[in-house]
């Protein structure tokens, strides 16, 4: 007996020595972060201002790869099916992992059985915008005159599914409103829209659209999160007006392949949300930018991706949106 409990004394003792001996020499060769999106985005920023802090810290260059299109789903993929070393990582958006599966019949990846989530970076809330020439300035305003004047407003999405479209179907639902829904290529093509009157509402975040805000080219009416905006405190939340479950928000969060190992994952966790949370790249990449810092455990990320699929599956089930 007693030569059976040193023997599993010593086993866990060489496991502890194989898991920290990992953890010293994690990573042993180059990171490549995937970007499902364009480069000079948000996100892609965020990934190369990790990314490059990243470098400095372990000596290891660590190189953003963009690869953008099909609704994030060939990156996504492909990270997916990577090999589980913690070398090749996904820093992508609520799109990929909360309504995705909801919209498409089917994925080539399992948002919860092919990735091992390490972070949530930040949230960025989405600004309800107007043209200045529409006749509200709040939301209880913006209802009575869609209600008096049905299908007269026509608000721009990024297509169906996008964010702002399921926010304002969700909106319409909830308010018993019609608002006729134009969906354009991306938040360069429909804050213009709006501001050229083409279309009279939008959503998008605060980074791209305070300036015309400051310069009375657009009008903001509500703002999604938990609290408002540092860059623009005098914008009410939706939750403030009464309805709290407009999911005007999207999110940055960052993945890797299923089967990674633990002390990979913690590693990343740790110097990540540490440098999120330093005052001088906060400031620079955080708070300048309009996004709310997160920066959760693995374990808080995975709860609240469980969270947010069944809001979106929700949103994506009012809005009608399918994509074969």
């Amino acid at each position: 007996m007693k030569l059976v409990r040193t023997a599993a004394a010593f086993a866990l003792l060489v496991l502890a020595f194989a898991q920290g001996a990992l953890a010293q020499s994690y990573p042993s060769k180059p990171i490549r972060i995937v970007v499902p999106y364009p480069a000079g985005g948000g996100i892609d920023l965020i990934a190369r201002a990790v990314g490059a802090q990243l470098t400095q810290r372990w000596g290891q260059p660590v190189v953003v790869e963009n690869k953008p299109g099909s609704g994030t789903i060939v990156a996504a993929d492909g990270v997916a099916k990577s090999a589980p070393d913690g070398h090749t990582l996904l820093l992508t958006t609520d799109s990929t992992m909360t309504i995705n599966p909801h919209l498409y019949a089917k994925l080539p990846y399992d948002p919860v059985k092919d990735f091992a989530p390490v972070t949530q970076l930040v949230f960025l809330n989405q600004l309800l915008l107007a043209n200045p020439a529409v006749p509200a300035n709040n939301l209880k305003e913006l209802i009575a005159y869609a209600k008096a004047n049905p299908n007269k407003l026509n608000y721009a999405s990024y297509g169906s599914g996008s964010q702002p479209n399921l926010a304002m179907e969700m909106f319409k639902s909830q308010a018993g409103i019609q608002v006729v829904h134009v969906p354009y290529k991306g938040i360069p093509q429909a804050v213009p829209a709006v501001i050229a009157g083409e279309v009279q509402l939008t959503f998008s975040g605060a980074a791209s659209s305070r300036g015309h805000i400051l310069g009375g080219r657009l009008k903001p009416l509500a703002i999604g999160g938990r609290s408002r905006l540092a860059l623009l405190p005098d914008v009410p939340t939706f939750a403030e007006q009464g309805f709290p479950d407009i999911p005007s928000n999207a999110w940055f969060g960052l993945f890797a392949p299923a089967g990674t190992p633990h002390e990979a994952i913690a590693r990343l966790h740790d110097e990540i949300t540490r440098m999120l949370k330093e005052p001088a790249f906060n400031q620079r990449e955080v708070v300048a930018k309009g996004y709310e810092l997160i920066a959760s455990t693995p374990e808080e990320f995975t709860a609240f991706l469980a969270a947010d699929s069944a809001i979106k599956a929700r949103a994506v089930k009012i809005s009608g949106a399918k994509v074969e």
